[in-house]
């Protein structure tokens, strides 16, 4: 029985053998290699897209207001409560261009010597009492004006103005301090006779304005002027041309204008002078180009170029406008002059314009250092540039790009205390309202394409602009006689007196 079962287990076990179909082999792998490989994503593919600009900042500008005294003196003040910090200075409207042809750089003399003594301190005392108050005091000399001031502690304010009320009241004008500051003085002017860049400005001065106009000549003077200067000389000036009439108390940060005005009562009150504002200097003539001047260094490896002519007075109608062309033309590094002198040929490192508003009426100048086997192909480039203001208009990108970087440049003169009492300076400088840097944004900002377009046609004209060149005369007359640019004129360098001694500290 046992074996009928085990037989037939064993036939059922056979026939389901045979039914059932044989197991597929499985299909042979792919080589890894030949599988299809999802691509890796490019790091680098977001710079094929220009990040787009974030939402920029609304422009912050700062308020001045001014007040008077009875005696004259004007009061400016900017608040800014964020830190415990003041600056104070005073603002004198009289600067290098009230020098007396004979006596170039008897205003920076006269200046200087203000932190030479003063009251009851000697040179040295005087600056370890300012020293004392965390702080060295500011000079500065211009051709409207010059500003003396420090940035102190709020807690240390009183203090400051003590010292600044003998600088500028009782200034000592000691004889030994003034021989000592001549020779420095005298010392830094045969450094800048070696300057190239020193060089093309003096010459480019006189030939934009005319070497006997007030703004015809650099401050600081020439060694000859300078040397025969005496300090009855740097008195004089000081005592004719300062005075409450014509200064200004600034103070910006952390003080408010009642508490400026008290200050002021307190320390200048009985200020007394005749000295008044000077008037503006008359406006130059602009008459077309006829020579080329050439001041000569043989072997220089560079070429100086300066091109340009009168301006604009500040507050003028066409100040705006002009601002922007300039701009367009040289003024930034995407510009037209700097695109084509740097970039497309390579002559320079960078090339420059630039509108310098003054009281009256400032240079409006375009300038660059080039090689000097170039010199005249890059000259050529600058008149190029010059005609192509008016063959080729300036574009709506164009004006857009200077009219945001113009604008958006603004708040950078504000960064510090420091910064809002230089602003405010140059608005008593230039006699502009308080409100000047609020209109000067709006004006910038509603310039029209057809008001730019005027004044750049008007002002950018080349025939209109003179040249100075610095370098090497052979090779300046090789290349820039073909040119046709007018009659080349050799500039002779003032006179240089023996370099000083060494000045006894």
């Amino acid at each position: 029985m046992h074996r009928r079962i085990l037989t037939a287990l064993l036939t059922l076990t056979v026939s389901a053998c045979a039914t059932t179909k044989p197991a597929e082999a499985p299909p042979p792998e792919t080589p890894a290699s030949q599988q299809p490989q999802t691509p890796a994503p490019d790091p680098e593919a977001f710079r094929d897209t220009q990040p787009k600009p974030g939402t920029p900042p609304d422009i912050v500008l700062p308020t001045f207001e001014k007040a008077q005294l009875d005696n004259g003196l004007t009061v400016i003040v900017s608040t800014r409560k964020e830190l415990p910090l003041v600056f104070a200075g005073i603002a004198f409207a009289s600067g290098v261009s009230q020098e007396p042809l004979a006596k170039l750089g008897v205003a920076d003399l006269s200046y200087r010597m203000l932190l030479e003594g003063a009251g009851k301190r000697d040179t040295v005392a005087l600056d370890n009492a300012f020293a004392d108050l965390g702080v060295s005091p500011a000079l500065s000399v211009e051709p409207d004006g010059a500003f003396v001031g420090a940035r102190v502690l709020t807690r240390n304010v009183d203090a400051v103005m003590a010292l600044l009320a003998d600088v500028v009241l009782r200034p000592t004008f000691d004889a030994k301090a003034f021989e000592r500051r001549k020779k420095q003085q005298l010392g830094e002017l045969v450094r800048r006779m070696g300057d190239p860049n020193f060089l093309a400005q003096q010459a480019y001065y006189a030939a934009v304005f005319g070497a006997d106009h007030p703004y015809g000549h650099p401050s600081g003077g020439t060694p000859k002027t300078v040397q025969s200067l005496t300090l009855a000389d740097a008195k004089n000036f000081y005592v004719k041309n300062t005075g409450p009439r014509a200064a200004a108390l600034i103070m910006t940060g952390d003080v408010t204008l009642p508490q400026a005005v008290e200050w002021a009562k307190k320390y200048f009150g009985g200020w007394k002078g005749g000295a008044v504002a000077p008037k503006p200097p008359p406006a130059p003539p602009a008459p077309p180009r006829q020579q080329v001047r050439v001041v000569p260094k043989p072997g220089l490896e560079q070429t100086v170029v300066l091109v340009g002519r009168p301006g604009l007075a500040a507050g003028h109608a066409d100040e705006y406008p002009l601002e922007l062309a300039t701009t367009v033309f040289g003024g930034f590094f995407g510009s037209r002059l700097n695109m084509n002198i740097r970039e497309d040929k390579g002559y320079s490192y960078g090339a420059n314009a630039h509108l310098g508003t003054r009281l009256g009426v400032g240079p409006l100048t375009a300038n660059a250092a080039v090689r000097q086997n170039v010199t005249g192909p890059a000259l050529n480039e600058f008149m190029k540039e010059l005609a192509g203001i008016k063959t080729n208009p300036i574009t709506e990108k164009e004006l857009a790009a200077a009219r945001e970087g113009l604008i958006r440049a603004f708040p950078g003169a504000f960064e510090t205390v420091e910064g809002l009492g230089g602003s405010a300076a140059q608005l008593f400088f230039h006699r502009r309202p308080m409100d000047e840097f609020k209109k000067s944004v709006e004006g910038l900002r509603d310039a029209s394409a057809a008001e730019v377009q005027r004044v750049a046609e008007a002002y950018l004209d080349p025939a209109a602009m003179q040249v100075v060149l610095v370098g090497d005369p052979l090779v300046i007359q090789e290349q820039v006689t073909p040119l046709n640019l007018g009659k080349l004129t050799l500039v002779e360098t003032p006179d240089t007196a023996p370099a000083p001694k060494a000045a006894t500290p």
